[in-house]
């Protein structure tokens, strides 16, 4: 019986760390697809920058995680990405504690697109 709860926990705990932050938007990629050339949004990749450098989308700044957000523009939305949606995640709830009000994740990642 131990195992259930140890196993409902680690499950609990999983689906918290996917949810999306408040005020986060979750997006496609075949939603990004349609945005890649908007100029009123800022595209950031999260990733390390050994994994930006194997395979990027163009558009895409190599800001990643753990990284100053503060040179970012408040005012346009800014789109991230990650390899799965994880640690995009994690940026996009930091970018909302730091005032910016139109945040996206892209939801899947780079193993999506």
């Amino acid at each position: 019986m131990e195992i259930w709860i140890i196993i409902a926990l680690v499950a609990a705990f999983f689906v918290w760390r996917m949810k999306p932050a408040k005020g986060v938007r979750s997006i496609s990629t075949a939603q990004l697809k349609d945005m890649l050339n908007d100029k009123d949004k800022i595209f950031i990749d999260v990733r390390t920058p050994a994994e930006y450098k194997g395979r990027h989308i163009s558009q895409f700044k190599n800001v990643p995680l753990g990284s100053s957000f503060k040179n970012l523009p408040k005012d346009k939305e800014i789109i991230v990405i990650c390899q799965s949606g994880m640690r995009s995640s994690q940026a996009c709830k930091q970018l909302k504690k730091q005032g910016f009000e139109r945040v996206s994740n892209v939801r899947g990642g780079m193993s999506a697109y």
